[in-house]
């Protein structure tokens, strides 16, 4: 079966280039436009292996902090975070996330996709 890879990013274009580059790597991809979605599609589909998500979103949610939910409810799911605009220390991540800065290089992210959803 195919790993599923849930993108959470509010900017429709980069969303739908991730969703892309997930699924040229051979993943299902779902999208999401916020932290709120997210959490939706996450109690609703128990086959969701990474979640990519961008820090900075609109709402009362950023992504460190969906991150640090999922890492508390879901914590099998394989965490990535992504910012163009800030760069979390590690204690700022969740155990076990990797932080990539935007734009990131397509060719690592496809790696990490790969290394987190075997």
């Amino acid at each position: 079966m195919t790993a599923k890879i849930l993108i959470v990013e509010d900017e429709a274009f980069l969303r739908m280039l991730a969703v892309d580059l997930v699924e040229e790597a051979g993943f299902l991809a779902l999208e999401a436009a916020n932290s709120t979605e997210a959490i939706l599609l996450l109690e609703t589909d128990a086959e969701i292996r990474v979640v990519m998500t961008d820090i900075d979103m609109p709402g009362g949610m950023d992504g460190l902090k969906l991150a640090a939910i999922v890492r508390d409810r879901w914590p099998p799911i394989s965490i990535i975070v992504v910012s163009g605009k800030q760069r979390p220390t590690a204690s700022e991540l969740p155990e076990g996330g990797v932080f990539f800065s935007k734009p990131y290089d397509v060719r690592k992210m496809m790696q990490q996709f790969h290394t987190m959803a075997a």
